[in-house]
């Protein structure tokens, strides 16, 4: 199972305590993937269509507990384009429809049959916004493999559905941002840490400890990386001044013989020579009497200038 499914999973179980938190919660699945249908009597009658069979599940608990309704879970093979089942739970009762749609404060769109959240009784406090994020994820929503990286998303059908989703996320000081995607509306959070505090806000408890200890390992990961990339670079950069120095103690020999300088330099030049990997410090300890880093690399620095006065000579010359 994907990640995103062990979190659809667990909230499907999490139930609040709450019936204004049920209500609320029921609402965003019927926004989410629920329907109203007129029949040839005029009477209507409501339903909730999905692939996910835990927010199936979901959707005939929370029916049953916040409005009494006993229903069943039909469930159908889907078309040749979407393989797998589809799973439907029914209200078919035109006064359980009627009384559903009361309660949740759903208006219906007479064209698609669609629901829509127009009165925002429904998720006045902080509990029923919890619930009511809760139920759109789990009608709608999706998290990537923390593994591969970061993702939360809930798809809307239109722009107000959308901010209106976004709006009640950034009430938890989430940064929930909207793009659109073909002809839908995607509420997306991108940022690890936001991702963890909306598995906090919807109670998947499980899944955000299972998500910080991805965090915490990648994170290490990165920083033992940083630091293995750091001391390879500065190791780089001492073997490449190292390569140096031989090169411009190698021509002052040369050309004019270490002998010529004075103790200081010749002293520094030969330990060079004799010790191609030693550090500065290492040299500068090698030294009698000793000399720290500083002192070490002023030396370096010295029979460097020589050389290049060397190789400038040289070049007048031809």
């Amino acid at each position: 199972m994907s990640f995103s499914g062990k979190v659809k999973e667990e909230l499907a179980g999490q139930f609040s305590p709450a019936r204004h938190c049920q209500v609320a919660e029921m609402a965003a699945l019927l926004c989410g993937c629920g329907r109203v249908e007129k029949m040839s009597d005029g009477n209507r009658k409501l339903w909730i269509q999905t692939e996910n069979e835990a927010v199936a599940r979901k959707s005939f608990t929370l029916l049953r507990k916040t409005f009494n309704i006993e229903t069943a879970i039909v469930i159908r093979e889907g078309s040749h384009l979407k393989r797998g089942k589809v799973y439907l739970v029914e209200v078919t009762d035109p006064a359980r429809t009627e009384e559903v749609l009361q309660g949740t404060k759903l208006s219906v769109d007479n064209e698609t049959g669609l629901l829509e959240m127009d009165n925002s009784l429904v998720v006045q406090m902080n509990c029923c916004k919890r619930a009511f994020i809760r139920g759109t994820f789990l009608s709608s929503g999706s998290i990537s493999d923390p593994e591969k990286g970061y993702h939360f998303e809930i798809v809307c059908p239109d722009r107000g559905k959308a901010e209106q989703l976004q709006g009640i996320i950034r009430s938890f000081h989430v940064e929930a941002k909207i793009v659109v995607r073909k002809k839908s509306y995607v509420v997306y959070v991108k940022e690890g840490a936001q991702i963890v505090d909306m598995l906090a806000i919807m109670e998947a408890n499980v899944a955000l400890m299972d998500l910080e200890n991805i965090r915490i390992l990648k994170e290490m990961r990165n920083s033992v990386n940083r630091k293995v990339n750091c001391e390879t670079a500065n190791i780089n950069k001492t073997v490449n001044a190292a390569v140096k120095q031989i090169e411009d103690i190698r021509l002052l020999e040369e050309k004019v013989g270490l002998e010529s300088l004075n103790e200081g330099l010749e002293e520094i030049a030969r330990l060079r020579l004799q010790y191609p990997e030693a550090t500065l410090k290492e040299l500068g300890l090698m030294l009698n009497p000793q000399v720290g880093k500083s002192g070490v690399n002023h030396r370096l620095r010295k029979l460097s200038l020589l050389a290049d006065d060397l190789r400038e000579n040289k070049e007048e010359l031809l």
